[in-house]
C-alpha cells in the first residue's frame, strides 16, 4: 500500500498544479515583476512612471478584450492592428466636423471591418485565421491609401485632451480601458449573449442543435472586436498626437493574443477570463518595461513573450487532456 501512494499522489498533484498555474500564475507573475521593479528598478514607483505604464498598456488591453471574446468563440482575429490603422487614418478626415463625429466615423470603420470578418467566418464558413488574415494584409494598405501614405499631425484640442488628460490623477486612456474591462466582464458573466458565446465556443455543433443563434453571436462578437480595435486606434492617435497608419497597431495582434492566452482563456474556446486578460496585458507591459529599464534589447522581450505563449498553450493542453 505504501509503495502505491506516491504514484497516486503524483497523478493527482500534477493536474492540480497545472490548474493552479493556469488559473493564478499570471497574477503571481505580475506580482513578482512589480516587486522586482520596486526593489531593483530606479524610479519605478514614481507617479510619472506608473502613469506611463498605464498609458502604454491601455490600447493593448482594449484590443485584448475584443480578442478574448473572439477566442472564447473558438476563433481568432489577426486584423486588429490593421483596423487600428484604418481608424487612425479615417479620424483626421472628419475632425473638421468635431471630435465626436470623427470618433464615430472611426468606430464605424472598425464595426464594418468586424462585420466583414464575422461574415466570412459565420456565413461563408472560412476558418477565422484565414478570414482575418485577409484584412490583416489589406487593411493597412487601405489605411495608407486613405492617409496618402503620410503621417498627419493632430491639432484638434479635444482629441489631444483625450490622449493626455487625467481624471483624479488617472490617465483618461487608462480609465477608458478599465471601464471597458468592467463592462465586458459584466457582459460575459451576466448576460444571455455572454452565456451563449461561451456555449458556442465550447461546442458549436451542440449550440446549433440547442437552437442558439450561432451566426448572429459570431457576427456580434467580431463586430465588437473591430469596434474595440478602432477605439484603441483612436486613443493611440490621440496619445501620439499624430495619425501614422504605418506604425499604429503594428504587431498589436500578437500582444493581444498573448495577453488573452496567458490570462487563462484557452485557444480552443468555451471559456473567457476577463480579469486574467487584464493581468496578461499588464504582464506583457511590465515585462517589456523591465527589460528596457535594464538595458536589454526589445528583441529579448519578444523572445520572452514567445516562451510565455508556448508555456501558456502547453498548460492549457495539459489541462484538457487530463
Amino acid at each position: 500500500m505504501t509503495t502505491v501512494e506516491p504514484a497516486l499522489r503524483g497523478t493527482v498533484d500534477r493536474p492540480a498544479l497545472t490548474r493552479y498555474v493556469q488559473d493564478y500564475g499570471v497574477y503571481a507573475a505580475v506580482l513578482v515583476l512589480l516587486l522586482f521593479n520596486a526593489a531593483f528598478t530606479d524610479n519605478f514607483l514614481q507617479v510619472a512612471n506608473l502613469r506611463t505604464q498605464l498609458v502604454q498598456v491601455a490600447p493593448v488591453l482594449i484590443v485584448a478584450l475584443g480578442m478574448a471574446l473572439v477566442i472564447g468563440s473558438e476563433g481568432i482575429d489577426l486584423s486588429v492592428g490593421s483596423v487600428m490603422a484604418l481608424a487612425a487614418a479615417v479620424l483626421p478626415l472628419y475632425l473638421g466636423f468635431g471630435l465626436w463625429p470623427a470618433v464615430g466615423m472611426a468606430l464605424l470603420v472598425g464595426a464594418v471591418a468586424g462585420l466583414a470578418n464575422g461574415t466570412l467566418v459565420a456565413v461563408v464558413g472560412l476558418q477565422p485565421i484565414v478570414a482575418t488574415l485577409a484584412l490583416l494584409v489589406a487593411g493597412r494598405g487601405i489605411a495608407l491609401v486613405v492617409a496618402d501614405g503620410q503621417l498627419k499631425q493632430i491639432r484638434n484640442g479635444d482629441l489631444l485632451a483625450l490622449g493626455s488628460g487625467e481624471w483624479l490623477g488617472v490617465p483618461v486612456v487608462a480609465l477608458v480601458a478599465i471601464v471597458l474591462a468592467v463592462v465586458v466582464g459584466a457582459v460575459v458573466h451576466r448576460t444571455t449573449y455572454g452565456r451563449q458565446l461561451v456555449a458556442v465556443g465550447g461546442n458549436r455543433a451542440a449550440a446549433h442543435l440547442a437552437g442558439l443563434p450561432v451566426r448572429r453571436i459570431l457576427l456580434v462578437t467580431y463586430v465588437l472586436c473591430g469596434l474595440f480595435a478602432a477605439l484603441a486606434g483612436v486613443l493611440a492617435t490621440a496619445r501620439l498626437t499624430a495619425s501614422d497608419p504605418s506604425a499604429i497597431g503594428n504587431l498589436i495582434e500578437l500582444s493581444a493574443i498573448t495577453a488573452v492566452v496567458v490570462g487563462g482563456t484557452p485557444l480552443a474556446g468555451g471559456r473567457i477570463r476577463i480579469l486574467g486578460t487584464v493581468a496578461g496585458a499588464l504582464l506583457m507591459q511590465l515585462l517589456r518595461a523591465t527589460m528596457i529599464k535594464h538595458d536589454l534589447p526589445d528583441s529579448t522581450a519578444q523572445m520572452a513573450q514567445a516562451v510565455i505563449i508556448l508555456l501558456a498553450v502547453y498548460l492549457a493542453r495539459q489541462r484538457r487532456t487530463r
